[in-house]
């Protein structure tokens, strides 16, 4: 890597290369002497970068003795000897990034580039499809209650997707909480893992982590950045989302800001895969995506590595982001008094009546039907329905004795009120400023 261009095409072909991004040629089977030049080669190959040297050579150990053995010769479809020969590594290894990869248009990728113009070309089309999924950013919002939603599909090259980094950031600036959701983001760099970061932070720079390379043998720290466009929320309560499907990069936001006590972690345990490092061509048909490198805590001194991070409140993907809803409120609520209480309240009663709707039975369904002035709630199998003279009609979820409320208009609640015999008289309005008015039931 003799250049600017070499490196960045080193590092756009690292990221994008997998056996899903191309039409593969599988038609040629494997041959005997193919099957033995990619054994080698990914023999040579982990010996001499694999992050730890003695689990190397078990590895190597392992995949010559089946191929000496004859464990390799009955696979003839190259697919599938790619996944057999990384099922053996990862059960030695137990590291999930190592894969080896069919993927010949992937091999001609990397050979391809012997130029500047044809490095920038490559590098220009990568970017487009970044640019596609705006650099990771998928969704920037405010929920009620002031609290700000940023969906992270991918922590992208902050040579790239700066603009985008400081734009959502500044638009989620003046939220009271923030909640990141990185169920869905599958990685990528350390560079904005550790610019989003330092917003949560003030100028004093703090520690996030060291990298080891064993190719060059060298530690490389990494901390908070003395300057971020924008504001800084240092004060801000930050909930962070987390899915089995979380790996590597958001991996590494969780887990600094987890042991820094600066977030709260909500969620499954993540995915387990703490070594950086990158792709490597085996053989014209054949790529490794080969963990050069490990991530060394600078407060528990390890990582995460086959383990994945634990979140502090375990739930399901699912439920985490009504959960982390629920604990910002909850936590807002606490330090507010007066009307602010009250709406807080208001949210917090909402979510989790919508979450736990009750169960109700038809003979008590029937008991709220009819008209009540210019509003209407009729029952359509076993659900209850709302309109308002001619508007557009509503699904009613119960929320508790006799109250309901509407996904779509979570400012308004419907309560019934009963008399003398328990039957219903009439429908109240209630709304979340306080404010209150009453229908009474058609005769």
């Amino acid at each position: 890597m003799r250049n600017k261009c070499q490196l960045l095409l080193f590092l756009f072909l690292s990221f994008i290369v997998s056996p899903s991004l191309y039409a593969q040629d599988s038609t040629k089977p494997l041959t005997k002497k193919e099957r033995a030049e990619v054994v080698n080669s990914v023999s040579k190959l982990l010996k001499e970068n694999y992050v730890f040297p003695e689990v190397a050579d078990k590895m190597v150990h392992l995949i010559s003795a089946n191929m000496k053995a004859g464990k390799y010769r009955t696979i003839d479809q190259p697919e599938e000897f790619a996944e057999k020969l990384t099922q053996d590594l990862q059960t030695v290894s137990k590291d999930k990034h190592l894969s080896v990869l069919f993927d010949p248009q992937g091999v001609q990728l990397h050979k391809k580039a012997v130029s500047p113009a044809d490095s920038l070309a490559q590098i220009n089309e990568y970017l487009k499809g970044i640019r596609r999924n705006n650099f990771g950013f998928k969704e920037a919002k405010i929920l009620d209650g002031n609290i700000g939603y940023l969906d992270l599909r991918s922590f992208s090259n902050i040579h790239y997707a700066k603009e985008a980094a400081v734009a959502a950031m500044s638009f989620l600036s003046n939220a009271d909480a923030l909640i990141i959701d990185l169920r869905k983001n599958g990685g990528a760099y350390p560079s904005m893992v550790q610019f989003i970061t330092s917003y949560f932070y003030s100028e004093d720079t703090v520690h996030l982590n060291t990298f080891y390379s064993r190719p060059t043998n060298e530690y490389t720290q990494t901390w908070t950045l003395p300057y971020v466009p924008g504001k800084r929320r240092p004060d801000i309560d930050l909930y962070i989302l987390t899915s089995e499907n979380t790996f590597s990069a958001p991996e590494e936001f969780a887990y600094n800001l987890k042991n820094l006590n600066r977030a709260t972690l909500i969620g499954e345990t993540t995915g387990g895969g703490a070594h950086p490092g990158g792709t490597r061509i085996v053989s014209e048909r054949f790529l490794v995506w080969l963990p050069t490198g490990m991530a060394i805590n600078p407060i528990t001194k390890t990582n995460w590595e086959g383990t994945g991070v634990t979140p502090h409140i375990e739930t399901s993907q699912e439920e985490a982001f009504v959960v982390a809803q629920i604990k910002a409120l909850e936590k807002l609520k606490s330090s507010s008094v007066g009307e602010r209480k009250k709406i807080y309240d208001w949210k917090l009663t909402t979510l989790e009546g919508f979450r736990n709707p009750i169960k109700l039975d038809i003979k008590k369904l029937q008991e709220y039907e009819g008209r009540y002035g210019s509003r209407i709630i009729s029952l359509v199998g076993d659900k209850l329905y709302y309109q308002k003279a001619d508007g557009p009609k509503y699904a009613l979820i119960s929320m508790g004795q006799d109250l309901f409320g509407i996904a779509e208009l979570p400012h308004f609640r419907i309560k019934f009120a009963k008399e003398g015999n328990n039957q219903v008289t009439a429908l109240q309005g209630l709304y979340e400023d306080g404010r209150e008015d009453e229908s009474v039931k058609d005769k």
